[in-house]
């Protein structure tokens, strides 16, 4: 079973933003494994599907970005799922933009999604796939408004490809596990 949980806000106030790539490409991979996202259960929409014999369950919590581990916890307990079987993708201003860093452990980096859930599991030994955003272009807005604005159009055509490839990068790990994964997608 992979638990596989892209982060964001819910609300049309939210969609398309910076902030929610991890949505958008729960959503990508939704419609390329056929797997309907309609289900309201651990505060979250929430998909189940099958693929080469597996469970897979995505995940989009309804938490608001900074309570994410509320979601992810009860995701936990109630599919007995194993750290390494969980997968969680986010956006990350420290990355250039379009850029993808798969890692199967890790710290916050200064991302409230991620500080809740490393606080909630009270553990960082779980595999992550971070999306790169970039920082503010000569520092016109700040951080929070910056990462809950919507994509310009060329930086949108970017990440466009960046959300095939990091579906790309989500079935590798599928298929392989994070760490046999790890190189491959760090490399796209």
């Amino acid at each position: 079973m992979k638990l596989i949980v892209g982060l964001g806000n819910p609300g049309s106030k939210y969609a398309a933003t910076r902030h929610n790539i991890g949505f958008t490409v729960i959503d990508y991979l939704a419609g390329a494994l056929d797997i309907s996202i309609d289900r309201a259960k651990f505060k979250s929409l929430v998909g189940e599907g099958f693929r080469d014999g597996g469970k897979i369950v995505l995940a989009k919590p309804q938490t608001y970005m900074n309570l994410s581990g509320e979601a992810l916890l009860d995701m936990v307990n109630w599919y007995k799922a194993d750290l390494q079987d969980i997968l969680v993708i986010y956006d990350d201003m420290d990355l250039p933009l379009g850029k993808l860093r798969l890692r199967i452990k890790g710290g916050a980096g200064g991302h409230n999604g991620m500080k809740s859930i490393i606080y909630m599991l009270q553990s960082e030994e779980f595999p992550r796939l971070r999306i790169g955003l970039g920082r503010p272009e000569n520092g016109h807005l700040d951080n929070i408004d910056f990462v809950l604005g919507k994509f310009t159009d060329e930086e949108a055509k970017i990440m466009g490809e960046t959300v095939k490839k990091a579906s790309e990068a989500v079935l590798a790990v599928i298929a392989k596990g994070a760490e046999q994964a790890m190189n491959e997608v760090n490399r796209m």
